[in-house]
This record gives C-alpha cells, structure tokens and sequence, in this order.
C-alpha cells in the first residue's frame, strides 16, 4: 500500500520517468533571479508560451516547479508536456493498480487543517525552526526552508509577522495546497473516491469491501 500526497511522485511511481535533461545550476540562478526580480507569475507566464499544458497544472506561485519545467523546455528544446508522453522508463510492472482517493467535506477539511496548523505550534515548530536556522543560517535560502511551516515561522523569528499572523498564513499555506491537491488528483484516471475521512467507519468499511471485491479469488 502505498500512501502519500504528493501526486508526481505517486504517478512516476506507476509509471514511470522521462529521460529528462541534468540540472543546469547557471540556468536555474538566472531563473531565481528572474522571479526574485519579477515575481513567479512573470515565470509562469513564460512557461505558459512555452508549455501551456505543463503551466495549466503548476501553480503560479510554485517557483521551483515553475523553473524545473523551463530547465526541461530550454535544455531539451521541447515541452515537458511532450516529454511525459515518451515516459515508461522505470514503470511499475507486475500489479495490478487500485487507486482509492478520500473526497471529505471542504469545510470539515479546512477545519482539520487549521487545527493541525496550530498544533504544529504548539508541538514545538517554533523551537525547531530556531535550531534549524542556527545550525544552517548559511542556507536559509534552500527549498526546505521555504517550506509551509518553516517559511512563516522563520519570518516571525525575524520580526516580520507576529505569531498569531504566522499561524494564519500556515493555515492558509496548507489549505492552498489541499486544494492544489484536489486539484491533481482529479485528473488521474481511475481513482475511485470515497466521501469522507480516512478515519470514518463508514468509510473504512466501504474501502474494505471494495479491497475484498478486487481480491485475487481461488
């Protein structure tokens, strides 16, 4: 069983990688300096003229998915969208796929959201994050920190947001990004959805009866 949210991984999982360009580390400063100069939506917009699939599934502000998909386009000289199609290298063979996705209500997730945004204060993200950025204060520009969670709780640190405004954006971070999700998971085929939380009876026993049905039989 595999569990995750994190769409791409769970799709070149199943099926596979393209044999996609190296990195270009020169490439990719002169993108950040792009987007720390114009704002991400300059890049996406960009990206946009030179894959409008791939841009219509990252959002506007995702920078470092932003530059990744402009690294492909530029140094292979096709759209990354076109590359995809060519995938298959590494896919997954021998099983036979059950995709269950959890399609509880909005508000009811929301507030689940929240609450565990607060919790996460409250079980110490404030302290890490400090011993973190004393420990790697040379590299408080990398992804990690930019992460939801780290990313608010390092500008309450410095005196740019207060507490409770930290709290607001991580929760607002998180659900952004549940919608984003959503989003994603939409698109991919054959995924059989279930109305509620995992943690639901009800629920439970509806994905365990259809685990039983497409259980090898004799």
């Amino acid at each position: 069983m595999v569990v995750g949210g994190t769409g791409l991984y769970l799709r070149a999982l199943l099926e596979g990688l393209f044999p996609g360009p190296q990195r270009s580390e020169h490439l990719r400063e002169r993108l950040r300096e792009a987007a720390s100069r114009k704002g991400p939506q300059y890049l996406h917009r960009v990206l946009s003229r030179l894959d409008a699939a791939s841009a219509g599934q990252i959002h506007a502000n995702d920078t470092p998915k932003i530059i990744r998909a402009m690294e492909v386009c530029l140094a292979a000289r096709e759209p990354m969208s076109t590359l995809w199609q060519k995938r298959g290298r590494d896919a997954l063979e021998g099983y036979r796929i059950l995709r269950i996705g959890l399609n509880p209500d909005r508000e009811q997730l929301y507030a689940q959201i929240n609450q565990r945004a607060k919790q996460m204060f409250k079980d110490g993200l404030v302290e890490e994050t400090s011993n973190l950025s004393e420990r790697y204060s040379r590299v408080l520009n990398a992804p990690p920190f930019n992460s939801l969670g780290y990313k608010q709780v390092l500008e309450y640190l410095r005196g740019d947001l207060t507490r409770e405004r930290a709290i607001l954006l991580t929760q607002q971070g998180h659900r952004n990004y549940a919608k984003r999700q959503m989003t994603w998971f939409r698109r991919e085929p054959d995924v059989t959805w279930f109305a509620g939380f995992g943690d639901d009876p009800a629920v439970f026993n509806q994905v365990c009866a259809m685990l039983a049905s497409h259980s090898p039989r004799g």
